[in-house]
C-alpha cells in the first residue's frame, strides 16, 4: 500500500502498440516443443502431433476482480497466468501456452505494465508455459486482463465434470477457504489506509492465506501424483468459486447427488484463527469462498488404499444417487441441504 511517488515514468503513447508488445516481450523465450511459431506473426502455430488440445479463457476486470490498493501488479501478472493454468489442470491436462490480451487507460505508465509483465513471465516460466501471443487496446478506465490458456495430453486422460458415480469418493487437494480470508484482511486493512495512510499494517500473521490470494498456485503437480498412485479421476473440476458451487457443478454435470462431510474439510490453522477473529464460521467460508485453485475430483471406490495417508489430498465426501441430493453432514451429523454460495460476478456478492 506504499507507493514510491518518485518512479520515472514513460507515457505508452512514444512505443506505440507494436513497440509496447515487443518491449514487454522480448525476454520471453520458447519452453515447449509445440510451439512451432509464438508471438511475431498474425497467429501462433502449434503442432501437438497425436495429442488433444484444451484451451480455457478468463478475464480479470480492475473493481471487480481485483483491487490494485493491495494487489501488486507483479503478483496480479502472476495470478492472471495461474487462474487459467487451473482450469487446464481440471481437466488432467497439462499446461503448454497463453495468450495474454490487455485493455489500460492512461493512467498506466510503461512502468506499471513491465512490472505486470513480470509476473507474467515469472509464472510462465515456474510453470513452463510459452506466451505465444495476445492484443492490447486502450480503455476508458482501470485495467482488464485477458489470458487464455492451452494445454495437451492424450484424449484417455481427459477427464471432464460429467464422469462422477454412485459411491464414488470426493477428494480435494491442498486446503480451502483461506484465499477468501485472506481477502478479507486485506480489505479491512485497505479501510485502516484510507482513515490513516501513515499506517504500517502487520500482516506477519496472515501471511499463508494473504498469499493464497495474491499469490496462488496451479495444482500442475497432481497430474502426475495420480498418475505415479494408478488413479484416474472419474470427474474433476477447479475450486475457482468455492467448494460449494464446484460440487454441484459436478452433481449437476454427472447427474448424481452428494454428501460433503463437514468434519473432513480441510482446513489450514491461519484460517481458524482469522475466522475466530473476525467472527465468521469457518465451515461457511470453507465451501464458500473460492479463489483457492486446488482440484476438486472423484475416484472410484477401490482408489481409496492409493490415496490414503497422502498428504496432497483428503476424502471430504462421497457421490449418492441424484434422488438423494446434495448434502452437508454436520458435525453433529445433521443433514444439510447444500445449496451454491459461492462467487458469481453477474449478481451482488456482498450477500
Amino acid at each position: 500500500m506504499i507507493e514510491n511517488k518518485n518512479q520515472s515514468k514513460t507515457d505508452l503513447s512514444q512505443l506505440g502498440e507494436f513497440g509496447l508488445i515487443e518491449h514487454l516481450t522480448h525476454n520471453f523465450s520458447i519452453q515447449q516443443p509445440s510451439t512451432v511459431k509464438g508471438i511475431g506473426d498474425d497467429a501462433a502455430v502449434l503442432s501437438f502431433n497425436d495429442k488433444k488440445t484444451l484451451v480455457s479463457t478468463d478475464l480479470l476486470v480492475e473493481g471487480v476482480h481485483f483491487d490494485l490498493a493491495y494487489m501488486p501488479l507483479k503478483h496480479l501478472g502472476y495470478k492472471a497466468i495461474v487462474v487459467n493454468l487451473s482450469d487446464i489442470c481440471a481437466m488432467n491436462a497439462v499446461p503448454t501456452q497463453v495468450t495474454v490480451s490487455i485493455a489500460i487507460s492512461n493512467r498506466f505508465p510503461l512502468e506499471a505494465l513491465e512490472e505486470l509483465y513480470e509476473g507474467i513471465a515469472l509464472a510462465c516460466s515456474y510453470y513452463k508455459v510459452d506466451l505465444i501471443g495476445g492484443d492490447t487496446t486502450s480503455s476508458q478506465k482501470g485495467l482488464i486482463i485477458s489470458v487464455t490458456a492451452v494445454g495437451q495430453t492424450d484424449e484417455s486422460e481427459i477427464v471432464y465434470r460429467s464422469g462422477a458415480q454412485d459411491k464414488d469418493l470426493l477428494v480435494v487437494t491442498g486446503d480451502v477457504g483461506s484465499a477468501y480470508m485472506g481477502l478479507q484482511v486485506l480489505e479491512r486493512e485497505k479501510q485502516v489506509y484510507l482513515v490513516n495512510p501513515n499506517s504500517q499494517p502487520d500482516l506477519t500473521p496472515y501471511d499463508y492465506i494473504i498469499e493464497r490470494q495474491l499469490k496462488p498456485e496451479a495444482r500442475t503437480d497432481i497430474k502426475k501424483l495420480l498418475a505415479d498412485l494408478e488413479v484416474k479421476p472419474t470427474a474433476m473440476i477447479d475450486v475457482s468459486d468455492g467448494l460449494s458451487s464446484e460440487i454441484m457443478h459436478i452433481c449437476k454435470q454427472s447427474k448424481v447427488g452428494c454428501n460433503l462431510y463437514e468434519e473432513k474439510i480441510p482446513l489450514d490453522p491461519q484460517f481458524i484463527n482469522t475466522c475466530e477473529e473476525f467472527n465468521i464460521d469457518s465451515t461457511t467460508i470453507a465451501i464458500n469462498g473460492g479463489e483457492d485453485y486446488e482440484l476438486l475430483f472423484t475416484i472410484k471406490m477401490e482408489d481409496y488404499e492409493k490415496i490414503k495417508g497422502n498428504p496432497n489430498f483428503t476424502i471430504i465426501g462421497h457421490i449418492t444417487p441424484e434422488a438423494e441430493g446434495v448434502h452437508l453432514i454436520t458435525r453433529a451429523n445433521t443433514k444439510i441441504p447444500l445449496k451454491a454460495r459461492g462467487w458469481n460476478t453477474l449478481q451482488n456478492n456482498e450477500d
